[in-house]
């Protein structure tokens, strides 16, 4: 089963059809509580991903809101799954995009290697720059492949185009995503279920690397994933543009 996103924010409308069948049943898209932002509590258990000639990547995770989608990334990660793995995709000012053993899209298995697992959708994650989620093919069920959010500037018109979909923002969704950035068209489709709070200017250099339809010339990889107790050390939160941004606990 490929396991590709669907979409590119070059081509908003076509994504949109991607996500609604082009139907155009209104769907209101917003939440007064937003949890990407949210720094983990020292000693919580956050994902470290080593990448060769890069550095280190690390993520928060969100036990409560996505608690089989976070078991399957620990496990993975705990059973050394990610390790030497490659960045098979990295689409500019979208998503960089790993976890398959097959470095192409089309491999991967959950933990359970039951074909996958259904998605848990939390409105209070969305796919702000730095947002991780699982990549899903047509089945839409979640595997071992995720991406991470490096997204791009949104503006009005942004939320103008959603609107014609029948995709309808308002208020602190939209204040969010035009100071961090992101793919809203993403919101709905996608399981979120982590955040990169250290390690961001990583991903946006990453997404800058010469790639053939998508794939980088040079292996990107993933030396090793670890799943280690945060030791309160520096949370960085960028917007896409690579500029930090204030932003904590308050989003809770």
């Amino acid at each position: 089963m490929r396991r590709r996103m669907k979409m590119t924010a070059l081509f908003a409308a076509s994504a949109l059809c991607l996500l609604s069948g082009c139907k155009q049943k209104k769907v209101v898209l917003d939440n007064e509580q937003f949890l990407n932002f949210t720094a983990p509590e020292v000693g919580e258990e956050i994902a470290v991903f080593h990448i060769k000639d890069y550095g280190d990547v690390k993520i928060k995770l969100f036990e409560e809101q996505s608690p089989k989608g976070v078991e399957n990334f620990k496990g993975l990660i705990q059973n050394g799954y990610y390790d030497e793995l490659i960045f098979h995709r990295v689409s500019k000012d979208m998503v960089i995009q790993t976890g398959d053993p097959k470095g192409d899209g089309t491999g991967g298995e959950d933990l359970w290697k039951d074909g996958g697992f259904e998605q848990t959708i939390d409105p209070g994650l969305r796919n702000l720059t730095g947002a991780v989620g699982y990549a899903v093919g047509s089945d839409h069920m979640n595997g071992s492949q995720f991406y991470i959010v490096t997204g791009e500037t949104v503006t009005e018109e942004t939320f103008e185009l959603l609107s014609q979909y029948g995709k309808e923002y308002s208020g602190k969704t939209e204040e969010m995503y035009i100071q961090y950035g992101g793919q809203p068209y993403f919101d709905g489709g996608y399981e979120v279920f982590g955040q990169v709070f250290e390690g961001m200017d990583i991903c946006l250099e990453i997404q800058n690397v010469d790639v053939v339809r998508e794939k980088p010339k040079k292996s990107i990889v993933i030396e090793k994933a670890e799943i280690v107790p945060y030791d309160g050390s520096g949370v960085h939160w960028l917007n896409a543009a690579g500029e930090e941004q204030n932003q904590g606990n308050e989003n809770k």
